[in-house]
């Protein structure tokens, strides 16, 4: 569905990260964890594509919904000077999002950077039908403790939040691959479990291998460049066990074990 989205807020969360809350019915009444809208940037149609933006978070019932993102180029920058008050155009939301599997009773969320974004959600779905939260395990992962995001919303949700920075600025020191590596005991972590991530490609590909390894289901959302973000353009193709396929149509969320990482 496409319609114009009123800003309720936009917030600066980080230095090059803001928050966007807009006004949608049926995009916080229809998005499933881990699908995305695609973002009309500008009042025109420079730049002429839209930017995807993973679901951040929804509420039905104040008709509103949540985009977390951060400036990377043109479009970015642009929709950071939007204000209160402003409409957006959207498109959404699209994608297949996450499997949620009632009869995996552990949750492991792995976020690397910018993959908190459509993680928080997640997060928010299992802890309201049907997980215990403490069978919730959040794991973060950032370069430095300025680009640490949404951690308080996380803990608002399950005690098991922990967070690395790669310089060691803030939580553990080291990457959050080693940090699920030490989550998974298995005196209480077993293949009842269930892995979620999102980040950075070379993050996915070390999640997912310690997934195998450790023989745990693992689902992982991509990312990639998209134009249309309907499966038309054939812009964002990955390799996967099934061949080339879209990550705005057939994704984002692919099981772990189905992408080909060495392309």
């Amino acid at each position: 569905m496409q319609e114009k989205c009123r800003i309720l807020d936009h917030q600066k969360v980080a230095p090059f990260h803001f928050k966007i809350t807009l006004v949608s019915k049926y995009i916080s009444s229809h998005a499933e964890p881990g699908q995305f809208v695609n973002v009309r940037c500008s009042q025109d149609y420079d730049p002429l594509l839209r930017r995807p933006l993973g679901v951040h978070n929804v509420n039905p019932e104040e008709e509103i919904f949540e985009l977390l993102y951060e400036i990377v180029g043109k479009g970015t920058e642009l929709l950071s000077k939007h204000q209160v008050g402003q409409e957006i155009d959207i498109l959404g939301p699209l994608g297949n999002g996450f499997d949620i599997n009632k009869d995996k009773k552990v949750a492991i969320l792995v976020a690397g950077g910018m993959g908190v974004a459509p993680l928080l959600y997640l997060a928010k779905f299992l802890r309201s039908t049907i997980h215990d939260p403490r069978s919730i395990h959040i794991l973060i992962g950032t370069k430095t403790k300025e680009l640490i995001l949404a951690e308080k919303e996380f803990k608002t949700l399950t005690d098991n939040v922990i967070v690395s920075t790669d310089d060691g600025s803030y939580g553990k020191k080291g990457f959050v691959s080693d940090v699920l590596l030490e989550t998974l005991d298995p005196r209480t972590i077993d293949a009842s479990a269930t892995i979620y991530a999102c980040g950075p490609k070379p993050m996915l590909k070390a999640i997912a291998e310690i997934a195998f390894q450790k023989k745990i289901d693992c689902q992982v959302s991509m990312e990639a460049r998209m134009a249309c973000g309907i499966g038309t353009c054939l812009g964002c193709v990955i390799n996967t066990t099934k061949g080339y396929q879209k990550v705005c149509d057939d994704g984002p969320v692919f099981d772990a074990k189905e992408i080909v990482w060495t392309s």
